[in-house]
């Protein structure tokens, strides 16, 4: 299928719409694999060698070098960069205190500032999954007149949270411990595995449902409100 097609397609349903962005927004296997190589270079670093400026060194040198791969090959550096922009964080907290843990810092706040939003946004009912239908039908707001697209939405961010607070459960202990080894583990275990399986999740809900997606119209056409949706399929 081509991307245009594809793209028509996602216009279709609510469902089809979310399930195209997401698969963007992850940038498929080699986004989230990419993704968990610096860790994985710096956490096995300093299991071998315990020296944290060349575990620092290695771990964005292995950024750098994705970032070069994609740059030969002209395909979109997006990934690679996010990766590269996250440990040079990480890098920054752990040379700036001296303590390898501290590399794990940014992303625990991360999780937990990333939890309390969208919780936020779930209780106040503009779930942020409903702006992803927003980007598809170039108006970011009129998704919230349907109520069963914001239901959909409401339960599609509660999947994306529940990763992000199962981090912070998980490894805001073993920072506190130190558990330089173990941190390190749990942050690859619970990164790209965990977002496939919320992914997979998320499919497994949008599959189940066929809620029609349509733009709202400028003017009414028979006397109704203008932007009235047509009645959800679920």
């Amino acid at each position: 299928m081509t991307e245009a097609a594809a793209d028509e397609q996602a216009r279709q349903t609510v469902e089809a719409a979310v399930r195209t962005q997401l698969s963007k927004a992850l940038g498929g296997l080699r986004g989230t694999a990419e993704s968990a190589v610096p860790t994985v270079a710096f956490t096995l670093t300093w299991l071998i060698v315990h020296d944290l400026k060349t575990a620092v060194v290695l771990s964005v040198g292995s950024a750098v070098l994705l970032l070069v791969v994609r740059l030969a090959q002209r395909s979109t550096t997006q990934f690679v960069l996010n990766s590269l922009f996250g440990i040079g964080i990480a890098a920054f907290f752990a040379l700036r205190s001296g303590k390898a843990e501290d590399a794990f810092l940014p992303g625990i706040l991360y999780n937990a500032g990333y939890s309390v939003a969208m919780i936020f946004s779930i209780i106040v009912r503009w779930p942020v999954v409903g702006f992803i239908i927003g980007s598809v039908t170039g108006d970011p707001t009129a998704w919230r007149n349907d109520p069963a697209v914001v239901r959909l939405c409401s339960r599609l961010t509660w999947l994306l949270v529940l990763p992000c607070v199962l981090r912070v459960v998980v490894q805001y202990p073993l920072y506190l411990a130190g558990e330089v080894a173990w941190l390190g583990t749990a942050k690859i275990a619970l990164g790209w595995p965990l977002q496939l399986a919320s992914f997979a999740a998320m499919v497994w809900v949008l599959a189940r449902g066929r809620t029609p997606l349509a733009e709202p119209s400028a003017a009414p056409a028979d006397g109704g409100e203008p932007g009235a949706r047509p009645a959800p399929g679920e």
